[in-house]
């Protein structure tokens, strides 16, 4: 719920102001654009944008006061007034924001699950917001696909938003009688501290690979923002992949860790990890054992990864009291996440799998889930995005010509680089280029593999998942690797 608050009280934790007590907040807004009259306006100095910029246009559009951030430790907690409209100045407000909001936007009855890691997070939030459902619950998701319930999610912007969309959007869905939300929270924002000052009454952690080093720099400044949801947040319950090495280690130094493993015998005393596991066109099957007893879990779900992410999301219930004979017994029910190892097929077709994997490690995992249930010849298309880690390039394109027998490197979002460029970067990994196709435009990518595979054939069309755009330099269009794939198959959407 939203509730309105003076001014002078919001600022109460970090600066002294009694003289705004007369100014009620009832409204916090990043983007000038969307302030309207009584709106607070809030400027930040963002990683692209300073908001600071857009004072004057807030104020003209009826903003009735500004909380701006300071960049000299002088001018904190100074009170400018521009138009009758009091501009007040703090220090390090991107790092307060997240609190200040959760005094705003309140949703006190709501349970919330954090899940970080590079793979695996949309599924992991899904398959809980799944199952809560199929238990007689209600839950919400946030992240990737959007936000809200998953019938009807609202597109989102980035995996995790600002401080003021989430604390938002959280009570929005609190007053939509959400008993739990499991949000995507991505490393940056954990480090930019969108989720700061949420409390999580578990927090999984999926796996980490090689991604976004164009913004963390190394790999471990990358896990470090990740483990920073365990150690500088409230988080009951530490949810670990312990098949993951990073994982492993970091189950060892948190004192309320619960281990996950597919694999038997598994070496912490808290875990629940699996003695046997089946792989089936059917689904998967895993044979548990550890801290809740042992059972046998059955979901049509498909490859490796998805046996990890359902123990995870299995694991993570169990933590939070749900009661195991219910999980088991609704499991069947669980449906694939859209654009995740999606599959689809006509008779006398090939397989099409739309799927997400953009990074090393997931291209990796869907190639190998997929290999096990190709009869024929497993083709790989995807491309690399622009504007982004270019050490990955050759790296995926390594991966692809090794994992899969026919590879067509495309185009994925190029936004402002040359097309060309990036896929001169994607070669560099082939040992033999000449056998692999080029086709920049993704729906010819699709038709060729299309128009040469086999009915055995299973092609991977990876790296879009259940986006709807492309981004290119002359700006976005619509595009759908699953709308492809369902007009190249004739199917109807």
């Amino acid at each position: 719920m939203t509730k309105a608050i003076s001014m002078d009280a919001l600022l109460s934790p970090w600066v002294d102001c009694p003289s705004l007590s007369s100014i009620l907040v009832s409204e916090l807004e990043l983007d000038s654009r969307n302030v309207q009259l009584g709106t607070t306006f809030v400027a930040i100095v963002g990683h692209v944008v300073d908001g600071r910029q857009f004072i004057f246009s807030a104020i003209k559009q009826g903003a009735n006061a500004v909380i701006a951030q300071a960049c000299d430790v002088k001018v904190h907690g100074m009170v400018e007034i521009i138009d009758d409209t009091p501009v007040i100045y703090l220090n390090a407000l991107d790092k307060c924001l997240s609190e200040m909001a959760g005094q705003l936007y309140t949703y006190p009855a709501m349970q919330l699950i954090g899940v970080t890691g590079t793979n695996g997070k949309t599924t992991i939030t899904q398959l809980i917001a799944q199952w809560i459902e199929l238990i007689g619950s209600k839950a919400a998701v946030m992240g990737t696909t959007g936000n809200g319930f998953l019938d009807n999610l609202q597109e989102a912007a980035n995996t995790t938003g600002n401080a003021v969309e989430i604390q938002k959007t959280l009570s929005s869905l609190a007053e939509q009688q959400a008993k739990f939300t499991a949000l995507e929270v991505s490393s940056h924002g954990l480090i930019q501290g969108r989720v700061k000052a949420l409390s999580f009454a578990a927090g999984v952690f999926t796996n980490l690979s090689r991604d976004h080093l164009d913004y963390h720099g190394t790999m471990e400044e990358y896990a470090n923002a990740k483990l920073t949801l365990f150690t500088e947040h409230q988080c009951d319950h530490a949810i670990i992949n312990v098949d993951d090495a990073v994982g492993a280690v970091w189950a060892k130094q948190l004192s309320n860790a619960l281990a996950v493993s597919l694999k038997p015998h598994c070496e912490f005393e808290q875990a629940v990890f699996a003695n046997h596991i089946a792989y089936a066109e059917s689904g998967i099957t895993i044979e548990f054992d550890g801290k809740f007893g042992c059972g046998t879990l059955h979901a049509p779900l498909i490859g490796e990864f998805n046996a990890a992410n359902l123990m995870l999301a299995f694991a993570t219930l169990l933590s939070l009291g749900f009661d195991k004979q219910d999980l088991l017994e609704t499991a069947s029910q669980l449906q694939p996440v859209l654009g995740r190892m999606e599959l689809f097929q006509a008779d006398g077709r090939a397989k099409v799998v739309v799927d997400y994997a953009h990074t090393p490690d997931a291209l990796e995992k869907a190639l190998q889930a997929l290999r096990v249930h190709c009869q024929g010849e497993l083709w790989a298309i995807f491309g690399c995005g622009g504007d982004r880690d270019a050490g990955k390039r050759p790296m995926m394109a390594e991966i692809a010509e090794r994992l899969g027998d026919k590879v067509v490197l495309t185009d994925d979002n190029p936004r402002s680089e040359d097309p060309v460029v990036i896929m001169k970067d994607m070669l560099a990994g082939l040992v033999t280029p000449a056998d692999a196709i080029v086709q920049h435009d993704r729906f010819k990518a699709l038709s060729y593999a299309l128009e040469h595979a086999s009915p055995q054939d299973i092609i991977l069309l990876a790296g879009k998942g259940h986006e709807d755009y492309q981004i290119l330099n002359s700006g976005t269009i619509h595009y759908s690797d699953r709308e492809s794939a369902m007009q190249l198959l004739g199917l109807s959407s």
